[in-house]
């Protein structure tokens, strides 16, 4: 018996095809994306603020505005003139220390009105929610006369449920910050409510299940397990509290009528504004507003620069 061998297949060779080597992406291509916001942010924040700055170096009253005078350059005259001012030293201390106050209050009744949010039934935490929302919907001009009205001293219902007869609020300086504080705070809560309640919903419930079993109370769960795990978002709800808070104009002017009697409310926006329309001192205003964005800038990135010493991720 003759065996014949078939030879071998030999396998068949595949060409792959020539991998493409990426396209090079021009340096100037992201800019090219980010050239609409850019220049809607520099028509709408870069150029208010150069003129901002350029104004407050000037001798601009309504002299010059009319044409009546020249204008000229007076370089820091005007920070000097505002510093050397003993109401605006007062102003920026009660500023400082009003918008503090309102922070800290703002974030302590948010918080707990969100934690509050993950433990009621859907039915209560739907009504809360709504009428949270419908105190931020609010515009402040509204809120701020209608909290007025409910303090009224003659027809007000307040008075007449404390007992309290015809005791004005808004004569007296703390009660009447006090007054503007409730409302800030009321308008305010809602948006650091909402925004940690979002917090809290995506942290998994097995950590704080296992914190409530080895025995943690809530204000121990929220300062070990909720506040570190929500820094990112504190940072937020804090830094915009400060901004909104520092910069308060309506509340002071309608509920205090211009900033209270012989300027015992003055803030730095109602001083600034007083200063510049007013009084048409409008380089005055102008330096005010100056002072005022460099505090905030201040402020933000000393608070950012804490959290980055303690490792945080922004």
């Amino acid at each position: 018996m003759t065996i014949q061998l078939t030879p071998a297949t030999e396998p068949v060779k595949t060409h792959a095809p020539p991998a493409r080597t990426p396209r090079r992406t021009s340096p100037w291509t992201p800019w090219l994306y980010l050239a609409p916001a850019l220049a809607v942010i520099g028509g709408l924040l870069v150029y208010p603020v150069y003129q901002l700055g350029l104004i407050s170096f000037l001798e601009y009253t309504q002299a010059q505005v009319s044409g009546g005078e020249p204008t000229s350059f007076q370089g820091f005259g005007n920070y000097t003139a505002l510093f050397a001012d003993p109401q605006f030293r007062q102003v920026l201390l009660t500023t400082v220390v009003f918008a503090a106050v309102c922070v800290v209050t703002t974030l302590a009744v948010g918080c707990s009105l969100a934690v509050l949010l993950t433990r009621v039934r859907a039915l209560p935490r739907l009504m809360l929610m709504m009428a949270a929302l419908g105190a931020w919907a609010t515009p402040a001009v509204t809120g701020s006369t209608v909290w007025v009205f409910l303090f009224d001293p003659d027809f007000g219902p307040v008075n007449r449920l404390l007992g309290l007869g015809d005791f004005s609020w808004t004569y007296g300086r703390y009660s009447a910050f006090a007054l503007v504080l409730l409302e800030v705070v009321w308008c305010s809560f809602p948006f650091v409510m909402v925004t940690v309640y979002a917090g809290i919903k995506a942290i998994p419930s097995e950590v704080l299940e296992a914190a409530a079993l080895d025995g943690a109370s809530q204000w121990r769960i929220w300062r070990s397990v909720m506040a570190p795990v929500l820094r990112p978002i504190l940072v937020v709800v804090t830094i915009q509290s400060i901004i909104w808070d520092f910069k308060l104009f309506t509340q002071i002017y309608v509920m205090t009528n211009g900033g209270g009697i012989a300027g015992q409310n003055l803030v730095l926006n109602v001083y600034a504004y007083q200063k510049a329309f007013a009084s048409s001192q409008y380089s005055l205003g102008s330096a005010i507003g100056v002072v005022m964005l460099l505090l905030l800038l201040a402020v933000t990135l000393v608070y950012l620069r804490l959290l980055r010493r303690q490792g945080e991720e922004l």
